[in-house]
């Protein structure tokens, strides 16, 4: 970290351009999910948690891998297989498609699998249908979530250092989830309860990374002079005396994504790409979004001490002025 212990960069000096490509980017996030709108009928691809579909519990005989069972039943074309309980229990999620009983899947399956392994390796335990009412209402939860996130951060961050900081970290967090899921709708990745959850680790992610840099800020407004100071300069040094832990934070938890991504199987892949992304944007956005929303917002509405200071200046004109 050496490198950057005396970073001088101008990445305010930069924001316009930072603005214009996040537009760009912003724009084709939200053409891909109008496209898919058109093209398939919903703005996300939803996976059988959102969409209803059956689920067949299976235990095998001898120990199994999801793999293994991924290949019997198609490859990148399976429904989702998850292990539950001992290593010889599985769940596998397949969609229902219209005028085709879950009885009818569950048999379909049970061929695959007794066609690969032997029709007296496993056993079906059960095998039920997940109504597609379940995953509206996830989909309300996890809309509900994110919200009464953002509503507690403008809380505390109004709290803890102003509003305007809660104001500018609210917008980072916004840009980060539209990205994401303009992402999600442009390479038409399944949504599912992992990624889901994904997406929530983003938010706070995102908003841990965006409270670093404004800390820092603070810490030098309230340093003798600081007040005096210009905002952009002050804003830019405070980024870059961040950089630092932005830089170390950022590429370690991308190491360990990546290690995930690469060795950790198909089962998490979607979770992990996600992350991926959600950790790149996180920190392009807490420089890049950010900070220079807080600039903005200072620029167009001001401070409370500059408001305090312009109430001072009228109470002093108006006790000066001759009665």
């Amino acid at each position: 970290m050496r490198i950057f212990s005396e970073a001088h960069y101008e990445f305010i000096q930069a924001r316009k351009k930072a603005y214009v490509v996040s537009g760009v980017l912003l724009l084709v996030a939200i053409a891909a999910m109008a496209g898919n709108i058109a093209l398939i009928g919903s703005w996300q691809k939803y996976g059988v948690d959102f969409t209803g579909g059956s689920l067949i519990q299976v235990r095998f005989e001898q120990a199994m891998t999801a793999g293994e069972i991924r290949d019997a039943l198609g490859g990148a074309n399976a429904p989702e297989i998850a292990r539950i309980g001992s290593e010889n229990d599985f769940t596998i999620r397949a969609p229902v498609t219209e005028g085709v009983s879950v009885d009818e899947v569950r048999q379909g399956i049970q061929e695959e699998l007794g066609a690969a392994f032997g029709s007296g390796s496993f056993e079906v335990l059960e095998a039920e249908l997940v109504s597609a009412k379940v995953g509206d209402e996830l989909q309300r939860k996890a809309a509900f979530a994110i919200i009464f996130s953002f509503f507690l951060t403008l809380i505390y961050i109004a709290i803890r250092f102003e509003l305007r900081f809660g104001i500018a970290a609210i917008i980072a967090t916004v840009h980060d989830i539209l990205l994401t899921l303009g992402f999600l709708a442009l390479f038409r990745v399944e949504i599912a309860l992992p990624t889901v959850a994904a997406l929530l680790t983003i938010v706070g992610y995102s908003l841990n990374d965006t409270i670093v840099v404004f800390d820092r800020i603070r810490e030098n407004l309230n340093r003798k002079g600081g007040r005096k100071e210009d905002p952009a300069g002050l804003v830019n040094r405070s980024i870059n005396e961040t950089l630092p832990r932005t830089v170390l934070t950022s590429g370690t938890t991308l190491a360990v994504l990546l290690a995930l991504f690469f060795l950790g199987g198909t089962v998490i892949r979607d979770f992990t790409l996600v992350l991926i992304l959600g950790v790149m944007i996180g920190t392009y956005s807490s420089i890049f979004v950010a900070s220079p929303a807080l600039l903005e917002i200072q620029k167009r509405f001001g401070t409370g001490d500059e408001k305090e200071k312009e109430r001072a200046r009228r109470r002093r004109k108006s006790a000066s002025a001759p009665v």
